[in-house]
């Protein structure tokens, strides 16, 4: 797996060389473009809007456009010209509980493996973090990007996790309203969480669409035809309490394994 981003966690004094690599595989299946005619590919030309004439990678840099139809460029050299020391690691700033970070800010993790000779620090680190249970909070430039990252220690190593700055975030675009809730639906619901509550098991989840859309697309190959997987209509929720306690009976019934309360 190639290496996403390359720096040294900057603790104090003490300096981690490390490199992050993604946590996530995208197993996803991707469709490309045709032409409803010839069932060629569609492909997208970048070309000069000046000469019109089209441009590949080696003819394209960088420009902010202060003015309208006014650039000005900025070169890779420029770029890292303005990176400070503190940029170019991942500088802890802080340490928190994680439980204090809110879950909407984060962005994207990476595994944070040392390089050859900084695993004992690397170790250090990760055992003071998990033994106090919190994480620290850092800063690093990505890219053009300064990001705010959380080094989150795990019992195989330490993860680092982007965040969203706080003026990032979008407002709730709609104020919930405040409605009274019946008890006995109340009891109910805490019931159905309570019969449906088991262990997370990751390995025991997986993409049921895309393994249907691989089938599908099995069988178009093959020439047969696809065969519509269900026509039921979702139904509405009229009377909720009948709801629960069918939920209910479905959750006992199921033969999910109880774990005691939550």
């Amino acid at each position: 797996m190639a290496v996403a981003h390359k720096g040294s966690i900057s603790m104090g004094l003490v300096l981690i060389p490390v490199g992050l690599y993604k946590t996530t595989i995208d197993n996803d299946i991707h469709f490309n473009q045709l032409d409803k005619e010839s069932k060629a590919r569609i492909k997208y030309k970048k070309y000069c809007s000046h000469c019109n004439k089209e441009v590949g990678p080696d003819d394209i840099i960088k420009g902010y456009e202060y003015e309208k139809d006014k650039y000005v460029v900025m070169t890779d050299d420029d770029l890292e010209k303005i990176k400070t020391r503190k940029d170019k690691t991942i500088h802890i700033l802080q340490f928190a509980k994680i439980a204090e970070i809110n879950s909407i800010y984060y962005e994207k993790d990476y595994y944070a493996i040392p390089d050859t000779g900084a695993e004992k620090a690397y170790e250090l680190l990760r055992q003071a973090l998990l033994s106090q249970k919190k994480v620290a909070i850092a800063k690093t430039v990505m890219g053009t990007n300064e990001k705010l990252l959380v080094l989150y220690p795990t019992k195989e190593g330490m993860i680092v996790k982007t965040l969203f700055y706080h003026d990032e975030i979008a407002a709730v675009p709609k104020q919930m309203p405040k409605v009274a809730v019946d008890k006995n639906e109340l009891d109910m619901a805490k019931m159905l969480v309570e019969n449906m509550t088991k262990p997370f098991v990751p390995e025991d989840f997986r993409d049921e669409y895309q393994a249907r859309l691989r089938d599908a697309i099995m069988k178009k190959i093959q020439g047969q035809e696809i065969v519509t997987a269900d026509t039921s209509e979702p139904g509405n929720v009229i009377d909720l309490m009948e709801a629960l306690q069918k939920s209910l009976e479905m959750s006992k019934g199921s033969g999910r394994k109880k774990t005691g309360t939550a």
